[in-house]
């Protein structure tokens, strides 16, 4: 299947009704793994869809959502600290 191809089925299913309702995800996971999902989260968001590696665009409001998740799980792990430090080093 083509990049654009499934840009337009992204782009559809984010569209169908529901989609914007909130839902609570109750996760127990280690703060090993809380620190590698929003790395990969953050990777995730930082790719660029030109690159025909994402194949779909990231809304402005579901990026500032996807912000706003990384922070709140790496607070309630405690990991805020830490996560600040290690993406200095990345630099």
């Amino acid at each position: 299947m083509t990049i654009p191809s499934l840009e337009t089925i992204y782009d559809t299913l984010l569209a169908v009704p529901g989609m914007h309702d909130t839902v609570k995800i109750d996760l127990k996971i280690p703060r090993k793994t809380v620190l590698l999902l929003t790395e990969v989260i953050t990777l995730g968001m930082e790719q660029k869809s030109e690159s025909g590696k994402n194949p779909f665009r990231i809304s402005k409001e579901s990026e500032e959502e996807l912000n706003i998740i990384i922070a709140d799980s790496l607070e309630k792990a405690g990991l805020t600290t830490l996560s600040s430090k290690l993406k200095e080093l990345s630099i």
